[in-house]
């Protein structure tokens, strides 16, 4: 049996890169799939093909997860669509990067709103349907700078630390109704976004990390996939570094 036959599966993020890797591999997993996308209706659309070609129910939802009316009707018409909330998984995320003096307010504000108050919507958003299953496995994308930080970096690694943060006290409010929350902290993964950086910055990155390459998505997915399926029952409250030993 497929590790996620029969669940549903909300994904924030997932036309490209570490959403749409994780979007994959759930899909191969027999999860069915409800994504959300914010600009291109036709990537949304080729995605939903793709996935369900694996045999699984899969829907785009054009919807911004920072905002908190847009996630709580996101909730209702999934559940409307595919009778049950299983699994959420907050990916959605975008850097502003810049050293803290030259940062403007809104660059800040604009980060950990739809890095941090995303997840807080999505995941009041799930609560209910949930609380009814008993059961449930909400996982949110934090990042290794979350813990360590990163020089011009000072909005995005606030956002990611405050996942940390909202991802322990969640497990332990929700964990007596069998609804586990985790984060994972990728390190440097590739992905399109990545390659802006050029190869010969890529390869110091590389050169700085034990295992002497850099992530990919499928590194992030498969770690997404255990905290989603029952493997994983008695994990909660953790934040799970996959860095190839960035903070080893």
């Amino acid at each position: 049996m497929k590790l996620l036959e029969g669940k549903t599966v909300i994904i924030t993020g997932a036309s490209r890169g570490i959403g749409k890797g994780i979007a994959e591999v759930f899909a191969a997993q027999g999860a069915n799939i409800a994504f959300t996308y914010r600009s291109s209706d036709e990537k949304a659309k080729a995605l939903e093909k793709e996935l369900s070609a694996n045999g699984c129910k899969a829907k785009g939802y054009k919807s911004d997860a920072s905002d908190f009316d847009a996630a709580q009707q996101l909730a209702t018409d999934v559940l409307e669509e595919f009778g049950s909330i299983d699994v959420l998984v907050n990916n959605a995320g975008i850097t502003k990067d810049g050293l803290l003096m030259r940062m403007s307010e809104d660059d800040f504000d604009r980060v950990m709103d739809i890095n941090m108050k995303s997840v807080f919507n999505m995941t009041k958003a799930v609560l209910r349907p949930m609380l009814k299953q008993r059961k449930g496995s909400i996982i949110n994308m934090s990042s290794v700078v979350g813990v360590k930080g990163n020089a011009g970096q000072a909005n995005y690694s606030a956002s990611k630390a405050a996942i940390n943060g909202f991802t322990k006290s969640t497990a332990l409010e929700l964990g007596s109704r069998n609804i586990r929350c985790n984060s994972i902290a990728p390190g440097f993964i590739e992905t399109e976004m990545t390659e802006a950086l050029g190869e010969d910055q890529i390869k110091e990155w590389r050169e700085t990390i034990p295992l002497k390459r850099g992530g990919s998505t499928e590194d992030i997915a498969n770690a997404t996939l255990f905290l989603a399926s029952d493997m994983s029952a008695y994990v909660t409250g953790q934040v799970l570094h996959v860095c190839g030993g960035m903070l080893t």
